[in-house]
């Protein structure tokens, strides 16, 4: 599939600052095709390992349900949203990544993923206490993963100025 240009491509941001958004970012809004055609966008922790992204879920709900009815997904992180209000506008920044979700089933690649999720939440922890807590948590766990397929990011023009 060819993803669509960006439209004002002076506000597209470079590769490396999309990556670097992806990783310092601590929520984004998890989009799937929800029940009866609607979307359902779902705000959600992550952790981005260089290649692909990673979500936690229940075992069953709204999330589970939409993907695996579509495996076809976006996942926005909004790095900076500052209100200007003389100026009628935001300052933002924001990533948007399109890619195809899967349930993680094979055990040791679903440690991987926790551990991932759990470093990056809760990094002064030592891997024994991490390793406890979800230990803990791991019958009614579930791990998606996002393989990405395309990637943008955008900032306000404003923001383009200032570089």
């Amino acid at each position: 599939m060819a993803f669509r240009e960006m439209r004002r491509k002076k506000q597209a941001l470079p590769q490396q600052e999309i990556a670097d958004i992806l990783y310092r970012g601590t929520s984004g809004v998890l989009a799937l095709a929800g029940d009866d055609g609607y979307p359902y966008a779902v705000p959600i922790s992550y952790v981005y390992d260089g290649e692909k992204i990673y979500f936690h879920s229940a075992k069953a709900g709204h999330k589970l349900d939409a993907v695996k009815r579509n495996e076809k997904a976006s996942f926005c992180v909004i790095d900076r949203d500052s209100v200007v209000p003389e100026e009628y506008t935001t300052y933002f920044r924001s990533v948007i990544a399109f890619g195809r979700m899967r349930v993680i089933e094979e055990e040791a690649e679903k440690r991987a993923a926790i551990e991932k999720l759990a470093a990056k939440y809760s990094p002064e922890a030592t891997p024994a206490s991490r390793s406890e807590a979800i230990n803990r948590e791991w019958g009614p766990l579930c791990m998606l993963e996002m393989a990405i397929d395309h990637m943008t990011g955008k900032e306000a023009i404003e923001l383009v100025r200032k570089r």
